[in-house]
């Protein structure tokens, strides 16, 4: 595992009633940078981003609500209007605006929504793939009836209710799942997201720290249209990086980035979806341009 020369100190903060857990990587004088993960991750991915641009900045990066060292939501219920809102907070709690964000996936998607509703709070945002599902994968998706979503929904709620966090005997049987995961990863810094990601149970054996019912999204969400108007409001600079191997669609081949007003693709060879852990070096440069 990388040695790091210093390491972020830990505060919580309240959103409806749940405590959540963020790391301040000091430096208060400094321009406020917030860093956000993605989903079934956690806020110690950004380590090696905050440790090279915490002399510039101040950065702050929190644990979504149901993963990592936040509280899980009672209800198992985590929508996309609840991450928001929580952003907000911690965003109006916490004196941050204006700020500049980078995020990535689910986080990105957070971001792109918070940034819509405030755009005088956002002086620069960069959103690794955070435009959500293509629109072949939600036209393909409408096809379905609304109540067989919801009741398909209702089904798998029903069957996470029972089942158990999967238990693995040691480090290292995590350790293979994430390389698993993403093979673009090295071994030391996979090792630093397992030992992160991870909380031991009474009986000896690890568990991922996220909440299991992460792991079904309800289907009620803002509308395409919707999303593309909170897209259009969006006036600061927006950079949409996207890795040339990942699963997710280029947005400016299926039309997404036309909806924006200040936005332009980066798009990384050699990279999947983690692409600020896969092409660390040139992301990292890359931005510290960009928002500089």
């Amino acid at each position: 595992m990388s040695d790091f020369l210093s390491s972020p100190a830990s505060h919580t903060y309240i959103s409806q009633r749940l405590r959540l857990h963020y790391v301040d990587w000091g430096n208060p004088d400094a321009p406020p940078l917030l860093l956000l993960h993605g989903g079934r991750d956690h806020c110690r991915n950004w380590d090696w981003i905050a440790q090279e641009m915490c002399k510039k900045w101040h950065i702050i990066a929190p644990d979504l609500r149901g993963h990592g060292d936040s509280a899980h939501s009672p209800d198992g219920r985590y929508t996309m209007d609840a991450y928001v809102y929580d952003l907000a907070q911690l965003i109006h709690q916490q004196g941050l605006a204006p700020l500049n964000i980078v995020a990535h996936s689910l986080g990105g998607n957070i971001a792109l929504r918070y940034t819509g509703l405030y755009p005088e709070n956002v002086r620069r945002l960069v959103a690794i793939e955070g435009l959500g599902d293509a629109p072949t994968v939600y036209t393909e998706r409408m096809k379905t009836p609304i109540y067989e979503q919801l009741r398909g929904w209702i089904a798998e709620q029903r069957a996470l209710s029972s089942r158990q966090s999967r238990r693995y005997d040691s480090i290292e049987d995590a350790l293979h799942r994430m390389m698993q995961e993403n093979p673009h990863l090295t071994p030391a810094r996979a090792r630093h997201l397992t030992v992160h990601g991870m909380s031991q149970n009474e009986d000896g054996t690890y568990s991922w720290k996220f909440d299991n019912y992460l792991r079904v999204q309800s289907p009620i969400d803002l509308s395409q249209a919707d999303k593309h108007a909170l897209w259009q409001r969006i006036t600061c600079p927006t950079l949409l990086v996207y890795g040339a191997q990942s699963w997710a669609s280029n947005p400016v081949e299926d039309g997404r980035a036309q909806h924006f007003q200040n936005a332009r693709l980066s798009l990384y060879d050699n990279a999947g979806h983690w692409v600020h852990h896969d092409r660390h070096d040139q992301f990292l440069e890359e931005i510290e341009g960009f928002l500089s």
